[in-house]
């Protein structure tokens, strides 16, 4: 199970790397007026990865000791249980939500310019949200860890 935290932990970058890159290339696009395949493949690599994340996370979520539900009265006491159990589940859900909703969205739009607005701003929305929600290793009461 440590193997796939691991894997879980270190594939964020990758998903963190592609979303900046999808929001960077929408805007720098944006300005060229046009909405290439080279477009379409960056928006659909991040969303694939954010799914992929979800995967795996949904995976940790039934066997990881960080989520426990067996107590239902005081689980949500724990700043750990209720961080891993609940808040940073339902924000990557949310987050993946807002992602997938907007780059379908961009995908059913004909003018490029309103395409690579609708990505940069569904997928900012979405990087922030997901940003808020990662056990980084400054929120010391999660036991954060870089890997």
């Amino acid at each position: 199970m440590e193997g796939l935290v691991h894997i879980h932990s270190g594939l964020r970058w990758i998903a963190l790397i592609l979303l900046v890159v999808a929001i960077f290339n929408a805007i720098a696009s944006k300005r060229k007026g046009e909405y290439s395949k080279k477009d379409k493949m960056i928006n659909l690599f991040a969303m694939i990865m954010l799914h992929t994340q979800l995967l795996i996370g949904i995976i940790l979520m039934f066997t990881s000791s960080k989520v426990n539900y067996s107590n239902p009265n005081g689980w949500m006491k724990s700043p750990v249980n209720r961080f891993f159990g609940m808040e940073h589940i339902a924000l990557m859900i949310i987050a993946l939500v807002i992602v997938t909703l907007g780059r379908k969205k961009a995908e059913k739009i004909t003018a490029p310019i309103q395409k690579h607005s609708k990505i940069a701003t569904w997928y900012l929305i979405g990087l922030i949200l997901i940003l808020a929600s990662i056990p980084w290793p400054f929120r010391a009461a999660l036991g954060g860890k870089w890997f």
